[in-house]
């Protein structure tokens, strides 16, 4: 369960959400998206389209490595140096994990139908019937967990319905979790009226996935949330948390310091497999930036 705290105006969370599910059209991932601000539908339409090995490797070597004919030509650099090895400053395909993606342009049709996905729009599941017992729960939540659950033991991700082709994933995005879109009080109230409602949605949400072949992603508008007591219950419901802070607006903006990045990354908490406590990261000065077709985090 990874949880990223959306930046102010939710530019660059709403990015790493496509990131995430990008990654899983690439991979063959099937893909459910759950929102109550955008239809999925749109949010699929405008995933990244991934830079192919290949295209990003040639235009990298370009950047950074010389040819041969230049480098016997150039007697200046001493003999010595001569037979060492070239240094690449792009990272090869056996150590690579995962993909590059062109933000500038939408993936193609063509990759994305080589996927099944399922999509959750709160305001056309609102009428719907709450079949499962919610304890409490806000109903938008609880008509969440009952679609999610729904999925994952009608496509088999829990095993109980052998897959019929190669084992599959399934990659869950949900944007906007506890903001007032579905229903909860959370971000406009010191003393929220359902105060356990995100975390017993997050409790069950965890037992479904760690009982099933699946993956989530959460985005969440942490910094309208006033009760830091909610967060931090939510912090130990989660296995990675990530918290996006954008210059927008801030005085960091014109800080001389700050001038090559947009925002900073804050990682809370990264996960410690068959451990009791979490790992907290080492590198703690993490800054992200938004080119004209990448978005990287240094």
């Amino acid at each position: 369960l990874v949880f990223a705290e959306e930046d102010k105006y939710g530019l660059y969370s709403n990015l790493l959400f496509k990131y995430f599910l990008a990654e899983g059209v690439v991979c063959g991932h099937e893909l459910f998206v759950a929102s109550a601000k955008e239809h999925p539908d749109s949010i699929l339409k405008v995933l990244p389209t991934p830079l192919l090995d290949d295209t990003y490797r040639s235009k990298s070597e370009e950047t950074t490595g010389f040819k041969s004919e230049d480098f016997q030509d150039s007697m200046k650099i001493a003999w010595r140096y001569q037979n060492l090895p070239k240094i690449e400053a792009s990272p090869t395909t056996s150590t690579k994990f995962g993909h590059y993606y062109d933000v500038s342009k939408t993936m193609s049709p063509e990759l994305f139908q080589s996927v099944k996905w399922h999509s959750f729009y709160l305001p056309e599941e609102s009428s719907l019937p709450i079949e499962m017992k919610t304890c409490n729960m806000n109903s938008a939540y609880a008509r969440l967990l009952q679609s999610i659950q729904r999925i994952i033991y009608q496509e088999g991700f829990d095993g109980s319905n052998p897959q019929k082709k190669q084992k599959n994933i399934l990659r869950i995005g949900i944007q906007s979790l506890g903001s007032l879109l579905w229903g909860d009080d959370i971000c406009s109230s010191d003393t929220p009226e359902d105060i356990h409602s995100l975390t017993k949605f997050l409790y069950v949400l965890r037992g479904l996935l760690r009982k099933s072949l699946s993956a989530c992603i959460i985005t969440v508008p942490a910094h309208l949330i006033q009760n830091k007591a909610i967060m931090e219950r939510v912090t130990n419901l989660s296995d990675m948390v990530v918290g996006l802070e954008s210059f927008i607006g801030s005085e960091r903006e014109t800080n001389p310091l700050y001038k090559d990045y947009h925002g900073l990354v804050h990682v809370r908490q990264i996960p410690r497999l068959n451990s009791l406590i979490c790992d907290v990261s080492d590198t703690k000065d993490l800054a992200f930036r938004l080119k004209r077709k990448l978005f990287t985090i240094e």
